[in-house]
């Protein structure tokens, strides 16, 4: 049976001798810095019971071993934070990470780092933790604090709002509508971004659209009839005369050129001789029934 003051992992007697109770069960020193000690995480060599064991985040250390990373200045007692696993005091942590307020012209505090303080006899978790610095607002490669980043109008912080930037300003959507913005001829509702214009009315590009097809016309070749707007397919297979020839329909738009003779039409391209294929424009040409011909292929008519 083993005796109270035997080690209870290599039963050894205590009598005389250091040992540690662990969960009620005494250990010698050697088997219990064997079982439960930790490695220090700077110099890898174990942490020994007459040493002070400092832990954060499941990471042990010596207290000769707990720096700062950049200026190896002790943390002992001391705010620090960290970044990739590194731990900086506070004064490196903000020369590394900071930047200037593009309003104000201050730092920056990084923020979304949690600030510690770690004693010689402490184990820190992260449930009750305070936070280093402040939220950090970008756009275009400028920064800004939380409460620096504003509507030019209101005044009233942006925060993570839409907003409308115009010249050097920024304006959140309720004051740039108040300000700037026109309403849409078609929908009435302002337009914020991405406006055209047509016959000196402000439409969205998503509602300047082919009256026969509803495809967007903002960027492409359109023409319009009775106020109306159209593509060039609509326009063409709703009012073009079609070719003689091909039956396609002859917009005429674009300087396009087509010859016209007693109510038929027909592409330049199209305006062939019947018979030899020769092309007839600016030529005479002779006509028998539905067909065209050259003078040399009309005489055998």
């Amino acid at each position: 049976m083993l005796d109270p003051y035997d080690c209870a992992n290599c039963k050894e007697s205590l009598f005389g001798k250091k040992y540690i109770l662990k969960q009620d069960s005494p250990f010698c020193i050697k088997c219990y810095e064997e079982l439960f000690s930790s490695n220090c995480d700077v110099c890898h060599k174990l942490i020994g019971c007459t040493s002070k064991d400092l832990s954060y985040n499941d990471r042990h250390w010596h207290s000769d071993c707990f720096l700062c990373v950049k200026c190896s200045r002790s943390l002992l007692e001391q705010p620090f934070a960290t970044k990739d696993d590194m731990l900086m005091c506070t004064d490196c942590y903000i020369d590394e990470y900071s930047s200037k307020c593009h309003t104000c012209l201050k730092t920056i505090t990084p923020g979304a780092a949690p600030l510690f303080s770690l004693s010689q006899t402490q184990s820190i978790s992260l449930n009750d933790l305070t936070l280093l610095g402040s939220k950090k607002m970008e756009h275009k490669g400028n920064t800004w604090h939380e409460s620096c980043f504003t509507c030019n109008r209101c005044q009233q912080p942006i925060g993570t709002r839409s907003f409308v930037q115009k010249d050097a300003n920024k304006y959140c959507l309720p004051c740039y509508e108040k300000q700037f913005a026109l309403p849409c001829t078609h929908c009435k509702k302002p337009i914020l971004t991405g406006g055209v214009n047509y016959r000196d009315q402000p439409w969205h590009k998503t509602c300047f659209v082919c009256t026969g097809c509803k495809q967007q016309l903002a960027g492409q070749r359109f023409t319009s009839r009775d106020d109306f707007a159209y593509c060039l397919d609509c326009f063409c297979n709703l009012f073009a005369k079609k070719c003689t020839a091909c039956t396609n329909p002859i917009s005429g738009l674009g300087g396009s050129k087509y010859i016209a003779f007693e109510q038929r039409q027909w592409h330049n391209d199209c305006f062939n001789c019947k018979k030899c294929c020769g092309s007839l424009v600016g030529r005479g040409f002779l006509t028998c029934k539905d067909d065209i011909f050259c003078p040399d292929c009309g005489k055998d008519i």
